[in-house]
């Protein structure tokens, strides 16, 4: 079955980096897009970066030349690195692939 385990999330300052990490089994992983999706409180949860089979990238305009999506398909592994963290990307952060199978959150905190 197709399993998603998010990791790399916590408390960081302002301006600060974080690298999430979503592990995934049960399919072959380099045949399909990657999702990082989140989700603030009290607002809909929304894409905020896709990487495709072949290594295509989309970004939420809100994070583009802050974030950015990679994948190891050796490690069947996908990456997003952010950076210049602000309080506004505070939300729990969510791995997807194909629009149905999801990880377990990790939250990610932004504050001084």
């Amino acid at each position: 079955q197709v399993q998603l385990v998010v990791s790399g999330g916590g408390l960081v300052q302002p301006g600060g980096s974080l690298r999430l990490s979503c592990a995934a089994s049960g399919f072959t992983f380099s045949s399909y897009a990657m999702n990082w999706y989140r989700q603030a409180p009290g607002k809909e949860r929304e894409l905020v970066a896709t990487i495709s089979s072949g290594g295509s990238t989309y970004y939420v305009d809100s994070v583009k030349g802050r974030f950015t999506i990679s994948r190891d398909n050796a490690r069947n592994t996908v990456y997003l690195q952010m950076n210049s963290l602000k309080p506004e990307d505070t939300a729990v952060y969510y791995c997807n692939t194909r629009g149905v199978f999801w990880g377990q959150g990790t939250q990610v905190t932004v504050s001084s």
